[in-house]
């Protein structure tokens, strides 16, 4: 009997199911941008910044950038509601080429690096609860590749990979298991969110920490060097430290559009994909802000700067739980990060779907299996995702064993922040090349906030290769890379 979901629902042109409501969307929304990274970037960005004050304006600055490229988002997505998603967008409004570029670097290390990140930090916190977990326990290797290189499998790789192919499992099930294990993680890591923001602000909070950080909160103080030379303490090291700290706190409010992937799915598309993107970047904009004024409120930033591997979160739950509280926060970054993963394999293999449609990709890809999802999309997606699990890093000086996937997505930061200035700035190119076209939502505050978001992005990307650049350059050649695999694909797959 053939697996269906939501047999009532009307199926698109292209054989989709539209099951996705405005809150299932608003939950694919919320459920990708909140994963591990708010309970643990506030401790560089400080560092970077060294001030209580200006480090509230760093996550101002994201949420103005996000939601203005949310805005603008809802106009492409409302004019093309297909799968695909930016991939779409960037074939449109400039050639197929650039389509590509996007869906090989997305393929290749950001969604699939993203889940095997991801996977990796829910199988670390719950190595907290379970000691048996853990990225020191072999189960074969590590044989080292060289002197830089090596392949391993932990224990926690293993649960890694476990839940990964649980979840591609689970979507490949059909649409409805999987917005349900979005809907229900998405709920409770926002009720997690939202208690530690509570207790943060109440129990957790203390005099000596507010004043510290609100007494002179634009003080700068133990600021790392940015460069030989700079630092956040002048008033253009200040500058390029707020640009920097965008690496936390934009990719830790990253993968909004992922929501545009499944476009296909969303029922009435026109309306609910722009309020969608508006309502689930806003929400985590505004809870963000709240959680770090709880960091602040809590401990002061000198604390911040020096909390043990990074967990800020963690600390302020000690404070109060002292010797619950790191069992306290690995629980519920174990609940958060197990619905990113399942959210982001929800949506990647849409995109995946979309490539292989226009013969870029192994055609299986563009076949939906008996439930009208993209199942084949689905398992190479987890297949990938799941081998960038086991490489491993060497650090030459300590001989310490890293994660391959952490320096990829370190590399494609730079890359990604192109595309997102590229397709927003395809807004402006599509009204001029189409300018009739059904457009069921226009960007709000159209040319100002799309052109603010472009402006402000490029800002920060210069400044990243100015002073990032070994973190920059190389996810420009990723990018680059791709040409040559495009042709190539023409030749292989149409």
């Amino acid at each position: 009997m053939p697996i269906e979901t939501d047999v009532a629902v009307a199926s698109t042109a292209e054989g989709f199911r539209r099951g996705l409501g405005l809150f299932d969307s608003i939950m694919v929304v919320v459920g990708i941008m909140v994963g591990s990274g708010i309970f643990i970037v506030s401790a560089e960005m400080s560092r970077q910044i060294g001030s209580p004050g200006w480090l509230l304006v760093a996550w101002v600055i994201t949420g103005v950038l996000t939601v203005s490229g949310a805005l603008s988002y809802g106009e492409l997505a409302a004019m093309m509601p297909q799968a695909g998603g930016m991939y779409v967008y960037l074939r449109e409004a400039y050639s197929p080429v650039w389509g590509f570029l996007y869906g090989w670097t997305m393929w290749t290390v950001i969604q699939t690096g993203t889940i095997a990140a991801v996977a990796i930090a829910f199988a670390r916190f719950s190595g907290v609860l379970f000691p048996s977990v853990s990225e020191q326990h072999y189960l074969f290797g590590p044989y080292n590749l060289g002197a830089h290189y090596a392949v391993s499998l932990s224990t926690a790789q293993l649960v890694a990979i476990a839940v990964i192919v649980l979840l591609t499992f689970g979507n490949a099930l059909g649409l409805k298991y999987g917005k349900i294990i979005t809907n229900v993680f998405t709920v409770s890591k926002l009720g997690a969110l939202a208690v530690l923001i509570v207790l943060g602000l109440t129990m957790c909070a203390n005099h000596a920490a507010i004043r510290a950080n609100f007494t002179h909160m634009w003080a700068v103080h133990g600021a790392v060097p940015l460069a030989e030379g700079l630092s956040a303490a002048s008033g253009f090291g200040l500058f390029i430290a707020l640009c920097i700290s965008q690496t936390g706190s934009l990719f830790s409010a990253d993968a909004w559009h992922n929501i545009t992937f499944v476009a296909a799915e969303v029922k009435r598309p026109e309306r609910n994909l722009p309020l969608a993107l508006l309502i689930g970047t806003a929400t985590v904009i505004v809870l963000y802000l709240f959680c770090n004024v709880a960091y602040l409120a809590s401990l002061p930033i000198s604390a911040m700067q020096t909390v043990p591997s990074d967990r800020v979160a963690t600390a302020v739950l000690r404070t109060v739980f002292p010797h619950v509280g790191a069992e306290l926060m690995a629980a519920a970054i174990m609940v958060s990060t197990f619905g990113t993963v399942n959210a982001m394999t929800l949506a990647g293999a849409r995109a995946c779907y979309a490539i292989a449609k226009d013969g870029l990709f192994f055609p299986a890809v563009k076949r939906l299996n008996r439930a009208h999802v993209p199942g084949w999309g689905l398992a190479i997606q987890g297949l990938w995702a799941a081998l960038l699990v086991l490489p491993r890093t060497i650090n030459p000086l300590t001989h310490q064993y890293g994660n391959l996937y952490s320096n990829l997505l370190d590399y494609v930061i730079s890359a990604e922040l192109f595309f997102y200035i590229l397709t927003i700035a395809s807004v402006f190119r599509l009204r001029c090349m189409r300018p009739n076209a059904s457009r069921p939502y226009r960007a709000w505050g159209y040319p100002w906030l799309p052109g603010l978001y472009i402006v402000g992005a490029t800002v920060i990307l210069l400044a990243l290769f100015a002073y990032r650049p070994g973190t920059t350059w190389p996810g420009m050649i990723i990018v680059v890379i791709g040409v040559p695999v495009y042709y190539l694909a023409r030749r292989v797959f149409v």
